[in-house]
């Protein structure tokens, strides 16, 4: 495993669609375990792929000690509304007011390519929307009610 280089917002990797996985291979792999590790050291609870620079559609998310790796994810359903903070790892030191959905459920594919449907309600339900929307080249800034505000201290990626 190793840690990467998280880009930082006006990098234009960040802007752009991502691609879908076709198989699981272990360059794949790797990514995926470095996206973990990554995302542990920087204090995130999740990451996207593009925002190591690599534009496939892969996101890691740990709101609570379980790990998820999602692979194309695809939001099938959302409720609810919550609005709080919100941080990006790659915006460091900023946040801002953010409403997002308070349930999202959400199909994707594990690390061997089999479907599976994951449920989450809160910081896990914040933070599916936000790393998917990496995968289409959306920041949470563009959702942003108010100002982005200074803090030192970044909960969410």
């Amino acid at each position: 495993m190793a840690i990467r280089k998280i880009r930082i917002f006006g990098d234009p990797v960040l802007e752009k669609v991502c691609r879908p996985v076709k198989e699981t291979t272990p360059r794949i792999k790797q990514l995926v375990d470095d996206m973990f590790e990554t995302m542990y050291d920087a204090k995130g609870v999740g990451l996207a792929a593009p925002q190591v620079g690599i534009l496939k559609r892969i996101v890691t998310i740990d709101t609570d000690g379980t790990p998820h790796m999602l692979i194309n994810p695809e939001i099938l359903e959302t409720s609810g509304e919550q609005t709080g903070e919100e941080g990006c790892l790659s915006l460091p030191g900023k946040c801002g007011i953010v409403t997002r959905p308070d349930f999202v459920k959400v199909k994707a594919y594990d690390a061997d390519m089999n479907p599976f449907v994951l449920e989450g309600r809160d910081l896990l339900a914040r933070a599916i929307c936000h790393e998917c929307e990496h995968l289409d080249g959306i920041l949470y800034t563009s959702h942003v009610q108010g100002e982005l505000k200074d803090n030192t201290v970044v909960e969410e990626d």
